[in-house]
């Protein structure tokens, strides 16, 4: 087996372009593209890692309702093997409604957290998920596994998830993690899980709500010294920042972001983990990982939605050349 994602599971709906500008309230805006997408920092991250060529299973907690029907046929269609995911009678799958605004109009390269793009959001199922649907030596069988968004799934805030951890990584498992939200309660919550994770991957609003640091760098030697051996903070289109080693001394590279058309930034952050952790499970070093994040990043920018225009690791790699 060699990746498994857990955590935050979420349906997108997404319009694009969403036309600037005041409207009454029987008006109707023509729009070029409506799509819908498996999303959320475990389910966007497991698509991305089945179109890169892994074999993923991915975990967390959905409704038993159509949408999670519908997120089931979308992350089944693309490879991912869901059989990992519990369904709830009690809780909605979560889901989101996103507007993508206009070309020319502003929008924040930490995408949902700000900058012009409205969201609709409903958390459902995700705040279900506890330790109890992880499966025994699951985790220990992967080669990687990926922990998408706890500061949302605070079930997994639990000693014995973490015990899982510790033993997965004891037998040789690599564990990444990356956030969904920007809330500092959250935020705060999910800095428990720092010391059981090999890899961190949080966005630049991310590291400074858990740090308190507005400089990326300082705010990486921080939560550097909270556990993992790696912090990488994304940057939007000023690229990343990849620190690894001792809080006190550590290794600090700036990668840049590639020259792309930008059509929307929702799932880049995912593709980003996906591209780093296919980097790792292809033997690659950190740094060079992390430049496959910044292509897969890249790929998905051109298109609309979490896994937009990745159709292989081929065609994300030949950006980098």
């Amino acid at each position: 087996m060699a990746v498994v994602t857990v955590g935050a599971h979420i349906l997108d709906v997404l319009a694009s372009p969403v036309p600037d500008g005041p409207r009454g309230p029987e008006a109707v805006a023509v729009v070029d593209e409506i799509r819908v997408t498996a999303a959320g920092a475990a389910a966007g991250t497991a698509v991305a890692l089945a179109r890169l060529g892994n074999d993923v299973v991915s975990v967390g907690a959905i409704g038993d309702d159509d949408l999670g029907d519908l997120l089931v046929t979308i992350m089944s269609r693309n490879g991912v093997d869901v059989r990992g995911l519990v369904r709830r009678t009690a809780a909605q799958t979560a889901a989101s409604i996103l507007s993508i605004p206009s070309r020319g109009r502003r929008v924040s390269p930490e995408g949902r957290s700000g900058g012009g793009r409205p969201v609709l959001h409903a958390p459902g199922a995700n705040l279900t998920l506890t330790t109890g649907a992880v499966g025994p030596g699951l985790l220990g069988a992967a080669s990687l596994v990926h922990l998408g968004g706890p500061d949302v799934t605070a079930g997994l805030n639990d000693p014995a998830f973490f015990a899982m951890l510790d033993t997965a990584r004891e037998s040789g498992t690599v564990v990444t993690m990356s956030m969904l939200s920007a809330m500092p309660d959250l935020l705060a919550g999910a800095a428990a899980f720092l010391p059981h994770v090999d890899h961190f991957l949080p966005n630049e609003a991310q590291a400074a709500a858990m740090t308190g640091e507005d400089d990326p760098e300082k705010a990486a030697r921080t939560l550097l010294a909270q556990g993992p051996g790696t912090v990488i903070v994304t940057l939007g289109g000023d690229g990343s920042l990849v620190a690894t080693g001792p809080a006190d001394a550590p290794a600090v590279h700036r990668l840049p972001a590639l020259p792309v058309k930008v059509a929307d930034t929702t799932g880049c952050g995912d593709a980003y983990c996906a591209g780093f952790i296919t980097g790792l499970a292809h033997g690659r070093d950190v740094l060079e990982a992390a430049r496959w994040g910044t292509a897969a990043a890249a790929t998905v920018a051109q298109g609309l939605g979490s896994g937009a225009c990745l159709t292989g690791l081929d065609d994300v790699l030949r950006l980098l050349a």
